[in-house]
């Protein structure tokens, strides 16, 4: 590797003294996304794991927390449990991560806040809009760190694209067009037992929505997120396409944006020949952004009447916003876990600052935040609300 190839080197605030301590709720044995949180933990070593409630069964999260490495007094049957020995410790918790189905969401991260532990949830963030709404206050009040994993943004391209936007490179945007196309719920997989599959498409568990609110929201941040524009009213037809199956599996979005432009948004989970196809497209009065997930280092960028051009992370014609983003060299790829691991830098600089008192900005680092959960819940309702009358317009306010 020549030193050539190096990427810019990303800037980090360093932690006083230790790493920060983390806890877990959810993400035992079998989990998926409760590793993913792991791994993004560890990758810039900003964190150690040191307590969870990992299972609601005493057993269960024993052995979980024994596969971890954990104490065993610091492995927890009960979430609120956890909440109050941990924030009685001189030596408790800083963060906790919350890797639960939907519907522990709320329960779990108002324990701990109300403990005064900093939180980083998974999406999206609660059930109801009062729930959301409970929550912004709470972190409000409390004045904690509240970080959602909409772990999209954290790619370096989509930062460079954001930058881009801002920058006015396109103009005064006109539309915006963001797609989320899977196709592991094509059949009835939740009757074969198929855990994730289960849960996902259970109105108890997941909530009012199920594509909407599992993939149809990181759709909806991310196109806020890139083009700055808030979405102020939708008309939604969602669909159940597998016989017997209780919630949306496919969803057609018309948005309409507080600037005037406007948005499309497919969101899908039953297209077969799909599997991560979360896609975006942003165009202005003086060009166009395109970015795939699935080939997350590159972004094309096409100014009116020229030639469309490929930019590459690290590469001739990055930015600032990618390369502080970025961890190896270019040729290298990004992904999905060093998104993941964008997440958990950032909110470690943001934690940290609020620990040793030092002042921290929004924009130093873009996180996805309590608000930004709100406005996820409210996007769900909307399109359910909007299905239901048959796709009629709905405010978002």
């Amino acid at each position: 590797m020549s030193p050539q190839a190096a990427p810019s080197p990303a800037p980090t605030t360093p932690v006083i003294g230790r790493r920060l301590r983390l806890g877990m709720v959810g993400g035992g044995q079998g989990a998926f996304i409760g590793g993913v949180h792991r791994i993004a933990a560890r990758i810039d070593d900003r964190y150690k794991l040191v307590a969870g409630a990992l299972s609601s069964d005493p057993a269960r999260a024993q052995a979980s927390g024994a596969e971890l490495f954990l104490a065993a007094d610091r492995c927890y049957a009960d979430f609120r449990a956890m909440a109050a020995a941990e924030a009685a410790r001189p030596d408790g918790i800083d963060v906790v991560a919350i890797v639960t189905p939907n519907h522990l969401h709320f329960p779990v991260a108002k324990a701990f806040l109300e403990a005064g532990i900093h939180v980083i949830c998974d999406k999206p963030l609660v059930h109801t809009v009062a729930e959301a709404e409970e929550l912004a206050a709470l972190v409000r009040t409390r004045d904690l760190v509240f970080v959602l994993t909409h772990n999209y943004s954290g790619y370096p391209m989509i930062r460079q694209a954001r930058a881009m936007v801002a920058a006015g490179d396109l103009g005064p945007l006109r539309v915006v067009q963001v797609e989320y196309a899977q196709d592991w719920l094509a059949t009835a997989v939740e009757d074969s037992g198929q855990k994730q599959a289960e849960w996902r498409t259970d109105p108890a568990r997941s909530g009012i929505a199920g594509c909407v609110g599992d993939i149809g929201t990181h759709a909806f941040h991310l196109a806020e997120f890139v083009s700055g524009l808030r979405c102020v009213a939708l008309a939604a037809d969602l669909s159940a396409f597998v016989p017997g199956r209780r919630l949306d599996d496919n969803a057609h979005i018309l948005m309409r944006y507080d600037t005037g432009a406007r948005g499309m948004l497919w969101a899908s989970q039953v297209s077969p020949g799909t599997t991560n196809g979360l896609r975006l497209r942003v165009f202005g009065e003086r060009g166009g952004l395109e970015w795939q997930q699935e080939q997350p280092n590159e972004l094309r960028f096409t100014p009116l009447g020229e030639p469309t051009r490929t930019l590459l992370r690290n590469g001739a014609g990055s930015l600032p916003a990618a390369a502080q983003a970025s961890r190896i060299p270019a040729g290298h790829p990004e992904g999905y876990l060093e998104g993941f691991a964008q997440i958990y830098r950032d909110a470690a600089d943001r934690i940290s600052a609020h620990r040793d008192g030092r002042p921290s900005s929004p924009d130093d680092a873009p996180l996805p935040t309590v608000e930004d959960g709100v406005r996820g819940v409210r996007f769900i309702h909307g399109a359910v609300e909007s299905s239901r009358r048959d796709a009629a317009w709905v405010e978002l306010p």
